[in-house]
């Protein structure tokens, strides 16, 4: 399979995932606790494992990395050069209490950077999706596709994006320091990448600690779009692959 089949097989299996995690919202669910403490549902195994089995029947050369399987410790150690991340329900906080802020996150990485992504929002049916150097895209609930593209900040300050979960850091108000800000919006998930690659905000650092399944999917889409994410120390490039597969702080960026 191409990249364009690949990013395609993404988007599908990303779609039925929101799906199927909309199906257990409405039919009502039990949350439950990992070994770190962090919670996890009847959704999020649904969706990995409608994910990861659709990843593998497609493209059985392309090891996956999905966060259950490294959970339960059965997820390859070492995937090589190219590698599928998976976050099957990003913002299962958001999910357990009820918010809408959550997401699924299919990305494809290559050589330690992101190559194509697609992102669901179950809640809002909207789907994104990018393929580095060929464009971005979101279908909405009724079905409209448009390319996306993100934006220059406007005359009127910055849309910046927050966590939900940290939105009284100090760190924040330090970095946006002389900087002309219009709002901040706090929420959770890869929802915030997506409002930057779709141009309705402009910024979105991240200073606690995520996971390269939280990011490589939507990472590829701001990319595609025409963003950038780089490092908050030093300004380098967020890569993947790492030892343990957590991130350290990033800033994402609109043009």
């Amino acid at each position: 399979m191409d990249d364009d089949a690949l990013l395609d097989l993404a988007r599908r299996l990303a779609a039925e995932a929101a799906a199927a995690i909309s199906a257990v919202r409405a039919a009502g669910f039990a949350v439950e606790r990992k070994s770190d403490h962090s919670p996890v549902t009847e959704a999020d195994r649904i969706a990995e494992a409608l994910i990861v089995e659709g990843l593998r029947d497609a493209a059985p050369h392309i090891p996956v990395i999905a966060e259950e399987e490294i959970e339960a410790g059965t997820a390859p150690t070492d995937p090589g050069h190219r590698f599928w991340l998976v976050d099957p329900l990003d913002g299962t906080r958001e999910f357990a209490a009820g918010r809408d802020n959550f997401a699924v996150n299919v990305g494809l990485v290559a050589d330690g950077r992101p190559v194509l992504g697609a992102v669901a929002l179950p809640a809002t049916g909207e789907i994104f999706w990018g393929r580095i150097g060929a464009g971005a895209f979101k279908r909405d609930r009724d079905g409209t596709v448009r390319p996306i593209a993100a934006r220059r900040p406007p005359a009127e300050g910055l849309t910046v994006m927050g966590s939900h979960h940290y939105q009284d850091d100090p760190r924040m108000g330090r970095f946006l320091e002389g900087r002309h800000v219009a709002r901040i919006v706090n929420i959770g998930s890869a929802e915030k990448f997506c409002r930057v690659a779709e141009g309705s905000a402009d910024l979105y650092p991240r200073f606690g600690r995520t996971m390269e399944w939280d990011t490589a999917a939507p990472h590829a889409v701001v990319e595609a779009a025409g963003g950038r994410i780089r490092l908050l120390e030093g300004g380098g490039a967020l890569a993947y692959g790492k030892r343990g597969w957590a991130n350290p702080g990033f800033v994402c960026e609109g043009a």
